[in-house]
């Protein structure tokens, strides 16, 4: 199982950390330590004094491909979750600066957090999904799936020409503006529409 993760795929959290829309797909990934299930506490690493939270919706991959044809991409993958991709902002922007790989600043252990998987069948409409994340129950970050910069298919499709896509394998799809960050003792909980799907702790 791996983890894939797009940057910038809503315009306005790109504008908010002042990068570039992208023409094509911004590409990460993330090692299976990563991933944080079953709303178990994060542990905030002692390396960062700046981790930001990232609320995403999450693609469950549902069989083999590669060279996915874009037309027939909504065909591998069943399933959809929340998730959170915790970045070390302050580790990301010294290695921004270097023109150095982000993996320090976000495939620390424990940094892809991710719900339970609900079938996509559920939902009318994929590209019309409201999420949020709440702090403390304050709403930090609140995105819609119409404003995705690349669709899901388009995602898959992308990928699947560089690295073959397994079953099992797990696609963070980008976060909407309004990321910030975590402290210690923080209460995280994650809504799909009116489902809250997660609820852990910062520790």
């Amino acid at each position: 199982m791996k983890i894939i993760a797009i940057g910038r795929n809503y315009a306005e959290h790109a504008k908010e950390l002042n990068n570039p829309i992208p023409s094509t797909p911004v590409i990460f990934m993330k090692p299976d330590t990563a991933l944080l299930k079953d709303n178990k506490p994060f542990y905030h690493p002692d390396f960062s004094e700046d981790i930001h939270h990232e609320i995403e919706i999450v693609l469950k991959i549902s069989k083999e491909g590669k060279h996915v044809n874009e037309k027939f991409a909504t065909s591998y993958f069943e399933e959809i979750a929340l998730g959170v991709d915790f970045t070390a902002r302050d580790i990301q922007q010294r290695h921004k600066e270097k023109g150095l790989p982000w993996e320090l600043a976000k495939a620390f252990d424990g940094s892809a957090p991710v719900s339970n998987f609900v079938p996509k069948s559920k939902f009318a409409d994929i590209y019309n999904l409201n999420f949020r994340l709440d702090i403390n129950q304050e709403t930090r970050q609140q995105g819609n799936t119409k404003d995705l910069l690349f669709s899901f298919e388009k995602i898959i499709a992308f990928v699947s020409k560089y690295i073959t896509l397994k079953k099992g394998d797990l696609i963070f799809t980008g976060t909407p503006e309004g990321v910030g960050k975590i402290n210690i003792g923080d209460r995280l909980e994650g809504y799909l529409g009116d489902e809250k799907l997660l609820d852990f702790y910062v520790k």
